[in-house]
């Protein structure tokens, strides 16, 4: 094995590839955006119109899931980090310049999902921790707030972090299998907001027994401190959610191996 061909190199190498690429960089400035900028936006407009609340909504009203209501959307542009993080050297052509200077492609995807994974939780975590605190504060005086120093609120804030940073590996498995990033991009989209639509149109016993199982809705279940109706819990939402990444992440690295470049 040469020398320049080491993990811990080429972990090195690929994190200067990711912080020097244009797309990762905006991809990471459009999380916060989203996170922050829409968590911020509609805790105030929760905040403004909270007088004019039902009783039924003041009662079932979760501070934590509305303060970090930006996910929604900021899941979208994790996923394409992910992809782009590798479709983006197949669209090029420097795939074959990369697998050139690290001939091992096991330690290559190694070393990018290390990247991607230490990158994404550690900015993943502190979004959502200051999205939360500033929807708190918004929410101070007027809606019922709540605190890090009950667990299961604190639960729910780290596994948002940890759902988007699935959501980014997911995306990442994804760019191993179809190579396109336009085709992975579409998928992915289709996975989170598609296929829960047309799962709205069925009949709400199947609603209610399968829906459960779509990524979206394991989210949903991981950063809530109450799950909603039908929801499974946020260990097992998180552990189900983890099976699926590990499924897709397994395919692509296979597909990766075998494939020319």
């Amino acid at each position: 094995m040469s020398s320049n061909q080491t993990l811990v190199n080429v972990v090195k190498s690929e994190w200067i590839k990711f912080r020097t690429v244009r797309s990762s960089v905006m991809g990471v400035i459009v999380f916060f955006v989203l996170t922050l900028g829409l968590g911020g936006l509609i805790s105030w407009a929760i905040r403004s119109h909270w007088s004019h609340s039902s009783v039924s909504d003041r009662l079932t009203f979760d501070p934590v899931s509305t303060s970090l209501a930006g996910i929604i959307f900021a899941q979208f542009a994790v996923g394409v980090i992910g992809v782009l993080f590798i479709t983006s050297e197949y669209s090029s052509g420097s795939i074959r310049t990369t697998l050139t200077a690290v001939s091992n492609r096991l330690r290559l995807i190694s070393a990018k999902t290390i990247v991607l994974a230490v990158t994404l939780i550690v900015v993943s975590e502190v979004v959502c921790f200051a999205t939360f605190e500033l929807g708190q504060s918004i929410f101070k005086g007027v809606v019922p707030t709540a605190s890090l120093g009950t667990l299961d609120v604190l639960r729910s804030v780290l596994l948002a972090g940890a759902y988007l940073t699935l959501l980014t590996i997911a995306g990442f498995a994804l760019g191993l299998i179809v190579r396109h990033s336009a085709a992975c991009i579409s998928i992915f989209v289709s996975i989170l907001l598609i296929v829960p639509i047309i799962f709205a149109f069925l009949p709400q016993s199947w609603q209610n027994s399968y829906s459960k199982y779509l990524p979206s809705e394991l989210g949903r279940s991981m950063m809530s401190p109450f799950p909603p109706a039908y929801h499974l819990g946020a260990w097992n939402a998180s552990l189900i959610l983890l099976v699926y990444v590990i499924v897709v992440y397994v395919v692509g690295v296979i597909l990766m191996i075998r494939r020319d470049a």
